[in-house]
C-alpha cells in the first residue's frame, strides 16, 4: 500500500511502538517513528507548515503515542497536522479530553455513560460533603491528571482522606473524590477499542494489598470475554471522547459496567499477551482502511461561511417545549431551521416536522446565525405565551 505512516513516540524501543512498526512493515507500509519534540511548526499569512528534524514532514497518517509529560506540546503538534489534513488515529482534542479525568467524567455522564459517582474538590471544607455524596467511606481519591495508577489512592477514614486531600491541594493538584466499588476491589476490565469495536479485552487484578490493578504496577492479566453491554459502553465512551483507538477501563459493579477511565495511548503488551489478539495488527489495519477519510469538525467547517454556523437547543432547559411538535415551534414549514435531532444517543437527520419533542432531546440547527437566534428565541417565547394563555383560561374557568 502506498502509505507513509508515522508513529508519534519518544520511545522507539517501547513494546507498543515496536509492535506497531513491526505490523506496518508486515503489510508493506513505509513507517517511521517520529519524536514529538523534534517537530517545528510554522504559521504564515494564509498558510501553515510543519518540519521534522529540519526536513518537510510528508507522511500521510499518524498514530500518536504521546506521553503524559509532553501532552501540551504533543497535542500542539497533532493539531498542526490536523489543520494540514494529515490523518491522525486520535485527535488532539480527544487526547486532551481523555487525560483530564474530571472533563472526561463530565462528557461521559452528560452522554449517559455510567461512571462512578465523582466530586471535584477545591477546598478542604468540601471533604465531608464529597464523601457523603459518593456513598461514604472508603473512597477513592485521585488527581485529575495521572497515568498508570499514579495519583490514585484508597482511604478508609475521614482523617486519612482530609490529610491526603489537604496535601494534594497544597501542592497545586486538582482533586477528585470517587465512589469506591467494593465488588470490583483490585480488579477491572481493559477493553481495547479500535474504530467502532472492541478488538481485545482482559481482566486486570492487583497483587497483595494493592487495590490498583494496572499492569505497570505488577498486576496480573487474564483473557476475558465481555458481554455486549460492556462492549457497547466501551465503544460509546471512546467515541464521545473523540478517540478512535483507546483503552477503556471498566469496573464490574453489581449494577453493570461503570467506565472508570479512557486511555488515548493504551499499552499493547499486557493485552496482547493476555488475549492472544494481534492488537497492533488490528490498529494498522484500521489505519489502512480509514486514511482516505478525515473526520471534520462540522461546526468549524460551517463557520467558514461568513455569518453562518450551528446552534443547539437543550430541551431540558426549556421544559415547556416538551410534547410539542417541531412544526408547532415555527410559523411555517419553510422557516424550520432544524437539521438534526439528538435523541437517545442517536442523531435523527432532517427530522419530520410532526415529530414530538422529548425532555432529553437536543435540537440542532444550521443557518445564518442572527436569523437562527431570532427563530429560536421566537419559538421559545411562542411556547411560553401559549402556556401562559392556557393558565389564564384555566383560571377563568375556575
Amino acid at each position: 500500500m502506498d502509505l507513509k505512516l508515522a508513529v508519534l513516540s519518544r520511545g522507539p524501543r517501547l513494546y507498543s511502538t515496536r509492535r506497531l512498526v513491526q505490523e506496518a512493515h508486515a503489510r508493506g507500509i513505509e513507517v517511521e517513528v517520529t519524536d514529538p519534540m523534534k517537530f517545528s511548526l510554522f504559521v504564515d499569512d494564509g498558510a501553515i507548515d510543519i518540519h521534522y528534524a529540519g526536513e518537510p514532514f510528508t507522511h500521510d497518517a499518524v498514530i500518536p503515542r504521546i506521553g503524559h509529560s509532553i501532552t501540551k506540546h504533543g497535542v500542539a503538534v497533532l493539531r498542526h497536522m490536523e489543520q494540514l489534513g494529515i490523518w491522525t488515529a486520535n485527535t488532539g482534542q480527544g487526547i486532551l479530553q481523555s487525560r483530564d479525568k474530571l472533563h472526561a467524567s463530565q462528557i461521559l455522564a452528560r452522554n449517559k455513560i455510567p461512571v462512578p459517582k465523582t466530586t471535584y474538590i477545591r477546598d478542604i471544607i468540601d471533604v465531608e460533603p464529597a464523601i457523603d455524596f459518593v456513598g461514604g467511606l472508603p473512597v477513592v481519591i485521585k488527581v485529575t491528571q495521572g497515568t498508570q495508577g499514579q495519583g490514585v489512592f484508597l482511604r478508609h477514614t475521614i482523617h486519612e482522606s482530609r490529610s491526603l486531600i489537604q496535601g494534594l491541594l497544597l501542592t497545586g493538584k486538582s482533586v477528585l473524590v470517587q465512589e469506591y466499588i467494593a465488588e470490583s476491589h483490585g480488579k477491572d476490565i481493559r477493553a481495547l477499542v479500535v474504530g467502532d469495536r472492541v478488538v481485545a479485552a482482559m481482566r486486570r487484578k492487583a497483587r497483595g494489598r494493592e487495590f490498583r490493578s494496572n499492569y505497570h504496577l505488577n498486576g496480573t492479566v487474564e483473557k476475558v470475554e465481555i458481554s455486549e453491554e460492556f462492549e457497547e459502553q466501551a465503544c460509546r465512551a471512546a467515541r464521545v471522547l473523540g478517540l478512535n483507538i483507546a483503552g477503556v477501563d471498566l469496573l464490574e459493579s453489581n449494577h453493570g459496567p461503570l467506565v472508570l477511565e479512557v486511555n488515548s495511548s493504551p499499552g499493547l503488551e499486557g493485552i496482547e499477551k493476555a488475549s492472544g489478539v494481534n492488537v497492533a495488527g488490528e490498529i494498522i489495519d484500521y489505519v489502512m482502511s480509514e486514511t482516505a477519510f478525515s473526520e471534520v469538525d462540522l461546526d468549524q467547517l460551517l463557520r467558514t461561511v461568513p455569518g453562518s454556523g450551528v446552534l443547539s437547543l437543550q430541551l431540558r432547559n426549556h421544559p415547556m417545549m416538551v410534547g410539542n411538535k417541531i412544526a408547532d415551534l415555527f410559523k411555517s414549514s419553510h422557516e424550520i431551521p432544524v437539521f438534526a435531532l439528538s435523541r437517545e444517543n442517536k442523531l435523527i437527520w432532517n427530522p419530520e416536522s410532526e415529530i414530538q419533542l422529548r425532555y432529553d432531546d437536543v435540537i440542532i440547527c444550521y443557518g445564518e446565525l442572527s436569523q437562527l437566534r431570532a427563530s429560536l428565541k421566537n419559538a421559545i417565547l411562542g411556547v411560553a405565551e401559549q402556556a401562559l394563555s392556557a393558565v389564564k383560561r384555566e383560571q377563568e374557568q375556575a
